[in-house]
């Protein structure tokens, strides 16, 4: 016998090699039916595979987010059943799930996919799930592995099998269909219900741009058409609120080839939301002790050298430049961390200089690969709100926590309530991706746990994404349709000022090392920006807005009065400009509501005699006249309302 024990610390007893789904049966038949996979001892595995010793478990039903990622894998699989069964001959690279769903690269050889083709492959998903083929896990050798792919001629699972360790390799089978894989799956494919395929891209293997492009298609899956229709439905709302659509739009940035692949440009409007921002923020930072610094856009490539970014993130970083010197070399910046420690190296530091907070809205650049650009969330060129805190040990608690604040206080300022602090450490098993002793692991690891618990934060653990030089806090937000991004983030470094050798001398006269933090609330403002506008569909706060204001003149006659409007709003710090084309009122009324400016300042003869504006307001329409005086006041009190009551960050002596 063997003793399993349930999230709510019930143990029960069963026979060795007892099932999760037989512990879910003994529970109740109802359960058992839903259970999708199985949590024993931490790690996911198919709730049919035998347990054999003690353990935890817990049951995976649809709502769990293991749970989801299982269905979505088996999913991907069954999506290669079919697509073996329409296009014979097809080679498989891989097809894992992601956060909405799973996509699978394939070769297809001479022919293609398209959009058109989805809805035949969906139905051949739809009819091979009726089946209820069960998922069968076998443990193969990596000989029989070999001479399975071998005969198929599938290249791309040999070339899989190549890099694993004989005793490890796992196929999984379902109906006629058999499939390198780690698992794990849900009990059989009738679970699947619900298929929806949402796109057709294109994938370098293994994501190297000198490897073949394969076809990927994505999709996504659910156990019932409610649910499947309802995200449809987010799907159709998210594509409205896509930043690239609606910064196109709005006439915030573009992109140019000739420029270069994800090097944005910010047009005038969004250089005017950038500005904004990055104001907002280096008010709140001024008032809580940092120091602005300037470092430059190249570094020797020494310096990352001895950061360590240079073994660690060279092959994803901008070929090194060199220079008529023989044997210099710079770097266009990845990081500005190591520029950041060499200006506290710069002068000598005393116990009584520290916490030194030295903040910089630093551009940097890093080489994605071309596959993965994505509008202003995977950029090679973007600007971070960067900040390194240079303290004693016994400060990086207590400035933890400040800093946790300032991201809490951006977050409330630009409407982001619902997000997650996700505590990124260290692989449990692979040490080799980081640098530093384990003493000060522990301890940095340590102390971003006990400052979100002491802050109250909604925290989940996750392995293997650290920096490679400390511990992070990342801040994961959920925008308006539900979706996570990663934001803001803080992170705890004993390592660079050990590399740097930078120290301080102490108040008993002896030379100590301080401890860095990194920060940086908004992560990238390409990113944030990008996140921000489709969580508010670039209906931004009046504040924040770049334009506050359209003036729309009835006809050219009225352009003159209108231009004193926009005078006068000047005089209270108002964003206004004056529509002067000679169309028709409707028409600017129309074109000034798809550029989404909070107000619309109608001025004809009435107005012009009588110094006064007709207002309208975004999606609202009319609200009447006002002097010009009366409407600059109401814009000064509404902005001054949306950030009022906002907890502020406390305040530095």
């Amino acid at each position: 016998m063997i003793q399993i024990t349930l999230p709510d610390g019930a143990v029960r007893e069963y026979n060795e090699g007892v099932t999760a789904s037989e512990v879910a049966k003994s529970i109740s038949e109802g359960l058992a039916r839903k259970v999708l996979a199985a949590e024993v001892n931490g790690e996911v595995w198919d709730s049919s595979r035998p347990i054999n010793s003690n353990a935890s478990l817990k049951l995976l039903l649809w709502d769990d987010k293991n749970a989801k990622t299982t269905f979505w894998h088996s999913s991907a699989h069954l999506m290669a059943e079919a697509l073996e069964a329409l296009y014979p001959g097809v080679k498989l690279g891989i097809g894992p799930a992601i956060e909405t769903g799973f996509y699978y690269d394939i070769d297809l050889g001479d022919r293609a996919i398209v959009e058109e083709d989805l809805a035949k492959i969906e139905a051949k998903m739809k009819e091979l799930a009726k089946n209820n083929s069960v998922y069968e896990r076998k443990d193969v050798s990596k000989a029989d592995a070999i001479a399975y792919f071998t005969e198929k001629g599938d290249q791309y699972k040999l070339e899989l099998i190549d890099g694993l360790d004989d005793g490890s390799i796992t196929f999984y089978t379902q109906g006629g269909f058999t499939d390198l894989c780690r698992g794990p799956h849900i009990p059989n494919t009738g679970v699947i219900k619900a298929v929806k395929l949402t796109n057709i891209a294109g994938a370098y293997w293994r994501g190297n741009e000198k490897n073949k492009m394969l076809t990927r298609i994505y999709g996504v899956t659910y156990p019932n058409q409610k649910e499947l229709d309802e995200y449809l439905t987010l799907l159709e709302e998210a594509k409205k609120r896509d930043h690239r659509k609606l910064g196109k739009e709005l006439e915030l940035f573009t992109f140019s080839e000739k420029v270069g692949s994800g090097l944005p440009l910010w047009l005038p409007k969004g250089a005017m939301l950038r500005e904004r921002l990055q104001q907002f923020l280096q008010k709140a930072q001024i008032e809580t002790g940092y120091l602005p610094v300037i470092t430059p856009h190249i570094g020797s490539k020494q310096l990352y050298v001895t950061s360590g970014h240079w073994e660690k993130y060279g092959k994803d970083s901008f070929r090194p430049i060199t220079t008529p010197q023989e044997g210099e070399e710079f770097m266009l910046k990845p990081m500005n961390c190591p520029h950041h420690c060499e200006i506290y190296k710069s002068s000598p530091r005393s116990y009584k200089d520290l916490p030194l907070r030295l903040a910089e809205f630093g551009t940097v650049y890093r080489y994605e690969q071309s596959g993965e650009l994505h509008g202003l969330t995977r950029v090679r060129g973007f600007t971070q709100d960067d900040a390194h805190l240079f303290c004693k040990p016994d400060q990086v608690l207590t400035e933890f926590k400040k800093v946790i604040d300032l991201v809490l206080y951006v977050f409330e300022s630009l409407g982001f309530s619902e997000y997650t602090a996700q505590v990124s450490l260290r692989d449990q098993e692979d040490r080799s991706k980081y640098i530093g002793s384990e003493e000060n692991w522990e301890i940095a690891e340590q102390a971003i746990i006990t400052a979100a618990n002491e802050k109250g934060l909604k925290t989940v653990i996750e392995y293997g994404e650290a920096a490679f030089y400390g511990p992070k806090l990342d801040f994961m937000v959920r925008d308006a349709l539900g979706r996570k991004w990663q934001l803001g983030t803080i992170q705890v470094d004993y390592n660079l000022p050990e590399r740097f050798e930078l120290e301080y001398v102490d108040s008993d006269n002896t030379r100590k090392r301080p401890v860095m933090i990194h920060r940086a609330p908004f992560g990238s403002m390409e990113r944030f920006i990008a996140v921000l506008i489709e969580n508010c569909a670039g209906n931004f706060p009046l504040w924040l807005a770049p334009l506050q204001v359209k003036v729309l003149p009835i006809s050219d006659k009225y352009n003159e009065y209108a231009e004193h409007v926009i005078s006068e709003l000047k005089k209270y710090d108002v964003r206004a400009e004056i529509d002067d084309r000679s169309e028709k009122i409707g028409r600017k009324i129309r074109d000034t509501e798809i550029m989404k400016v909070p107000y619309m300042l109608i001025v004809g003869e009435k107005e012009a005699a009588d110094g006064m504006v007709s207002v309208r307001k975004h999606s609202e329409g009319d609200k009447g006249a006002l002097t010009i005086e009366g409407f600059a006041l109401e814009v000064q009190n509404v902005v001054r309302e949306q950030i009022k009551g906002k907890t502020r960050p406390a305040i530095v002596a």
